[in-house]
């Protein structure tokens, strides 16, 4: 007899690349990458259905959002092709208004096919899952949702907008979507001693399937060092090889279960994620700022490494230095989280390695012709670290215009003060027609935890 199906939630956090952009995307080199303490959940429930009736549907909804539901079918296919997921329109206004979202729809494809190779000869039941995020994955205000027989309100906000119209804030929301929803998956329909996310083991299958999931979905670009953030939490990353998920059959093809749980049960993975090597010293925190700007440059990552493949000798050697620069932050980091009190006057090598591991940047910028720390956001960053209270700050990730993010004193005045100054900060045109407009705080902070299994208490109220 099978054990009844139970809720299960699961959440993942955000994170933000702190250094290491464009190296990432090398073996060669690695990344220190924090999580966050936004977080997107998910939660598995099944559905009630009356005797007699024999339903094979899954049903999705983000209730933050106007309209946001996708009802899927699914089947087995012959040949070891593992689960087909087809979007269904079957009436619902809802239904049809929905556009597809690859994410989710992927990783339900993956993620029920490795549950169906692990329980060959059972059903997979019917389930509903909702999908819920925090306030900081979108710069939309959100209005707080009471809750019954409560003063309290939910943890989550109705943006009362359509998916469409939600304005992202740059946290990496499709992989803490793609893992707390794969997650959230495991752990509802497979038995506790197939998959624990509280292991090793079960992290390691939660991280080898989401990558998996997650890669296919935007198209096989990509280091993963966002997926291993959701997974593991703040780490030191170095990127697995890409020829790991080349050799992966296309889902719906002759053995293409198989051969996903060959892959996410194996060892082929060479990755390598740190999270030993990863401290916040107890005295400082990162604080994120949301850049309004009229304008970005696309395909920043194309043309530096288009550049540096051009310019092999130049690039490796600035690679190279920001390698080491970026070693030496994440260990004079470790080093300062290991001291029992820590004075602003010990922050000195903070602030020289971070402005040493800029230049080298807007070197880089420079010489490939990408504004990886534009002007406007050089300004912007000397005047943040001029304030009391902050150790520097750099721009995340591959740069641009979109965001900042700066390593402060963890006191409340020091964040007061920083959004109080940025009240009335602007910068001028830099020439090239671009200008900064609202730099907002927002209102996360670092956390070196990553995926867990979540109360359903939370979700009260949704």
């Amino acid at each position: 007899m099978e054990t009844p199906l139970k809720p299960t939630a699961a959440s993942c956090p955000a994170k933000v690349l702190v250094a290491g952009g464009y190296l990432v995307l090398d073996r060669g080199y690695n990344a220190l990458v924090f999580s966050l303490d936004a977080r997107i959940h998910t939660v598995v429930e099944p559905v009630q259905v009356k005797a007699g009736v024999d339903i094979s549907g899954i049903v999705v909804r983000s209730p933050q959002f106007h309209d946001a539901i996708w009802e899927y079918g699914y089947r087995s296919q012959a040949e070891d092709a593992g689960i087909s997921v087809t979007q269904l329109s079957v009436g619902h206004e809802q239904s049809i208004s929905a556009s597809k979202n690859p994410f989710i729809e992927t990783a339900l494809t993956y993620a029920l096919t490795y549950i169906w190779t692990l329980l060959p000869n059972q059903r997979i039941a019917s389930s509903s899952i909702r999908i819920l995020a925090d306030q900081a994955y979108y710069s939309n205000p959100g209005e707080p949702r009471p809750l019954n027989n409560s003063t309290e309100p939910s943890h989550f906000l109705d943006f009362n907008v359509s998916l469409k119209d939600a304005h992202k804030t740059g946290l990496g929301s499709s992989a803490a979507l793609v893992t707390s929803f794969t997650a959230a998956l495991l752990g509802f329909y497979l038995p506790s001693e197939k998959w624990d996310i509280t292991t090793p083991n079960g992290l390691r299958v939660l991280h080898n399937l989401a990558q998996a999931s997650h890669s296919h979905a935007q198209g096989k670009v990509g280091s993963g060092f966002d997926i291993a953030s959701a997974v593991y939490g703040s780490c030191l990353y170095t990127r697995f090889s890409p020829s790991v998920l080349s050799a992966l059959p296309a889902p719906g093809t002759r053995s293409f279960a198989r051969a996903l749980q060959h892959l996410v049960d194996g060892d082929a993975w060479d990755t390598h994620i740190q999270k030993a090597a990863v401290k916040m010293p107890a005295a400082l925190r990162l604080v994120m700022c949301d850049v309004d700007c009229g304008s970005q440059t696309p395909g920043m990552v194309r043309k530096v490494l288009a550049w540096r493949e051009d310019n092999r000798s130049e690039a490796d050697r600035i690679w190279a230095d920001l390698h080491a620069g970026n070693q030496a932050l994440a260990a004079e980091l470790a080093r300062l989280a290991a001291e029992p009190a820590c004075a602003p006057a010990q922050y000195h090598v903070l602030k020289t390695l971070i402005d040493e591991n800029r230049k080298l940047i807007r070197l880089m910028g420079e010489a490939s012709g990408v504004p990886i720390e534009p002007p406007q956001q050089t300004k912007l960053l000397d005047y943040c670290s001029t304030l009391d209270g902050v150790v520097g700050g750099v721009v995340p990730g591959a740069g641009g215009y979109d965001a900042i993010v700066l390593l402060v004193e963890d006191k409340e005045e020091v964040v007061a003060r920083i959004k109080e100054s940025l009240k009335s900060y602007k910068v001028e045109d830099e020439g090239d027609g671009i200008k900064i407009g609202k730099v907002g705080v927002i209102g996360i902070r670092e956390e070196m935890e990553g995926a867990r299994i979540e109360d359903l208490a939370l979700y009260a109220g949704w």
